[in-house]
């Protein structure tokens, strides 16, 4: 008998990004997988240190008490074979994280179980396996950044905050902002509020998160999983985000609209768990304060084609361009590894 997690908020959470793996990560690049299988079976007593992601997966799985029924799912998915992923399973045991589906590849990509366990929200450091899950549409995902230095939550609840426009909603209106400008952007918001934005790649995710809110035994507002959206977008354009949200019948308790000013100090005044965006140039700052996950655009977005083209700009203005045109890539590609 199939079963029915319709009503269960799915997370799919990579071992590098749920615990400190990182040198776990270079002894792999360094040694290979017999040296990498060498040490993690020497270690596997050994408690591995919390990652980005922990105190997120740590709070959504303390929602289960809260209701007294699940309504949280975590799956841990590796690239690292079962037997050199006894280190993690250990881990999640003195944790005392309540973790029982696991995906263990051995070196294979995990974008093709997205499916099969049902996952809602995948989260890895495998750029290559965001990237695929983003393009399926299948789940919302994300990149996770470095855990922040001195992030140290210290109640019971859940706090989750979005960026609008190619994270939420589709990625139409960041388009005709960096193509048309400010004010084309502004214009078009003002007279087209009472439409709709289409649905980003977290669109479905929210409207889970806020079926979940509802589900809690006390009332909305006072709510432990707490959801914000934190956006550049200011008035006028801010209408149509509050109007979009009440045609999805979502509920969010905070949104800031900031009108170009940094994200990262009301994230840390928030208290944000993760924070999902998809601009590197909000991320570098945000990622050292709270929580953070890149949301790539998907491979045939009209915003991908244009960040190759600025990239490319910058390539033939600056000097030494052969260097800085293999530093771009390799920003996006440094983190792919076996241990994901």
């Amino acid at each position: 008998m199939a079963v029915d997690l319709s009503e269960i908020l799915v997370i799919g959470v990579s071992s590098r990004s749920l615990f400190d793996l990182e040198k776990e990560n270079q002894i792999f690049d360094q040694e290979g997988i017999s040296g990498y299988r060498e040490y993690q079976q020497k270690n596997e007593t050994n408690l591995l240190d919390k990652g980005t992601a922990f105190h997120l997966v740590q709070r959504l799985l303390h929602l289960n008490s809260d209701t007294k029924k699940q309504i949280v799912e975590v799956v841990i998915m590796s690239r690292n074979s079962p037997e050199t992923g006894v280190r993690i399973m250990n881990s999640i045991r003195e944790y005392k994280l309540d973790i029982t589906r696991m995906a263990f590849s051995g070196g294979q990509p995990l974008a093709p179980y997205i499916d099969a366990y049902d996952i809602d929200l995948f989260l890895s450091k495998d750029l290559k396996d965001v990237q695929s899950v983003i393009d399926s549409k299948q789940s919302a995902a994300a990149y996770i950044y470095e855990p922040p230095t001195e992030f140290n939550p210290t109640d019971n609840s859940v706090r989750i905050a979005f960026d609008a426009d190619a994270v939420l909603f589709s990625d139409e209106s960041e388009h005709r902002y960096k193509t048309e400008g400010m004010a084309a952007f502004h214009k078009y918001e003002s007279e087209h509020e009472d439409e709709p934005l289409g649905e980003g790649p977290f669109a479905n995710l929210l409207i889970k998160l806020s079926k979940i809110q509802e589900q809690l035994p006390i009332t909305i507002e006072l709510s432990p999983l707490r959801l914000a959206i934190v956006t550049a977008r200011n008035a006028p354009s801010h209408m149509r985000v509050i109007k979009t949200l009440r045609k999805w019948g979502v509920y969010v308790d905070e949104a800031y609209f900031l009108g170009g000013l940094a994200k990262d100090k009301v994230l840390k005044a928030f208290g944000a768990h993760i924070f999902f965006d998809d601009q590197e140039v909000h991320l570098t700052d945000s990622s050292k304060v709270v929580p953070s996950g890149r949301v790539p655009y998907a491979s045939n977005s009209p915003l991908l084609s244009l960040k190759k083209g600025e990239e490319k700009k910058v390539m033939l203005e600056l000097p030494n361009s052969q260097e800085i045109s293999v530093n771009i890539k390799s920003a996006d590609e440094s983190d792919i590894s076996f241990n994901s």
